[in-house]
């Protein structure tokens, strides 16, 4: 059987919030999601499957957002393919970490989602 590709498949998600408490509960109510200690210093949120994610405080706009994240295997390649496709860098790339790297790039239509590698 062939090994599955980790690549091109949603990875992540972030959710930006400006009071995290009160996000944390309202997530947690309504979906039942748990929170758990993750990486960096953050709750990590398990949905039940899969894919997880989290709150994010962000210092600066935007505050409020929720972006997907989609697992690629060189994030710079990808953001060239999204501009040769009509779309555009939003954000980044950016470091995550000592081995990650992302950014937010908006399709044709100004839809944003995040493209992500861990090398």
């Amino acid at each position: 059987m062939a090994e599955e590709k980790n690549v091109d498949k949603v990875c992540h998600f972030e959710i930006g919030v400006r009071d995290y408490a009160k996000a944390k509960t309202f997530y947690s109510t309504v979906f039942n999601w748990n929170f758990e200690a993750g990486g960096g210093g953050q709750e990590m949120i398990r949905t039940g499957h899969e894919v997880g994610g989290h709150l994010h405080t962000r210092q600066n706009e935007p505050r409020n957002y929720t972006v997907m994240y989609i697992m690629v295997d060189d994030v710079p390649a990808a953001i060239k393919r999204a501009e040769s496709a009509g779309g555009k860098v939003v954000l980044g790339p950016e470091k995550e970490g000592e081995h990650g790297l992302y950014a937010w790039i908006a399709d044709p239509e100004g839809n944003v989602v995040g493209i992500y590698t861990m090398k």
